[in-house]
């Protein structure tokens, strides 16, 4: 006699029942990669930004200057940004927090490929902690945009893969069962989970680009 295993998926049906909704999930190869690539570029980003901080410490020391590779003009100007007391929130460089975090989701996200199912407690705190990045990405774009008066451009890309991450890691635990939803709400994210990470993306491109519309025009 043969048993068979059936393993539950993140991308399962909304009519899954809370039986199944209550035991451990695995993500779909296409969450795993997302969460992989996702991971790599804000990981990259905070990797630079922390060699580029170094720099600009390093060249204060010695009694020279140090332009980033990305300060290419008035607005964007990754050494405006890296030099405001913004960019040490809680006390250390921002990007310190980023190449743990970013880490933290590359680990995840290789589990997944590899087979790993978690549980329901696990899949809300990682959101939870996605949450608290997309949330500390807003209030950092609301300074660089109205209080530092600069872009970097290597934020601008951690900040792409924050919202991202948060908005399909969201997706998956509505669709799963562990965020509480309507019907019809899961149905569309079931098919139609990238329009919110492009119309919040889009939001602050707009944001961005009407900032700074004389200069860009000019």
């Amino acid at each position: 006699m043969t048993k068979t295993t059936t393993t539950v998926r993140g991308d399962a049906s909304p009519g899954q029942d809370r039986a199944e909704t209550s035991r451990s999930l695995g993500g779909s190869r296409a969450l795993a990669l997302l969460l992989v690539i996702t991971g790599a570029a804000g990981l990259l980003a905070s990797w630079v930004i922390t060699l580029d901080k170094f720099k600009i410490l390093e060249a204060k020391v010695s009694g020279h200057t140090f332009t980033p590779a990305c300060s290419l003009n008035p607005v964007v100007s990754c050494g405006s940004v890296m030099e405001s007391k913004q960019a040490a929130a809680f006390g250390f460089p921002n990007p310190m927090l980023g190449l743990a975090a970013y880490a933290i989701v590359i680990c995840v996200g290789m589990s997944l490929l590899a087979g790993a199912r978690f549980p329901r407690w696990y899949w809300l705190t990682f959101n939870a902690g996605t949450l608290f990045g997309v949330g500390f990405c807003t209030w950092l774009q609301f300074q660089s945009l109205y209080r530092i008066n600069a872009l970097c451009l290597w934020c601008s890309l951690a900040w792409v893969a924050t919202i991202t991450l948060f908005w399909y890691v969201t997706s998956f635990n509505v669709r799963s069962g562990f965020l509480p939803a309507p019907r019809w709400l899961r149905s569309f994210l079931g098919e139609f989970t990238w329009v919110v990470p492009v119309l919040h993306i889009g939001v602050i491109g707009m944001m961005v680009l009407t900032r700074w519309w004389d200069f860009w025009t000019s």
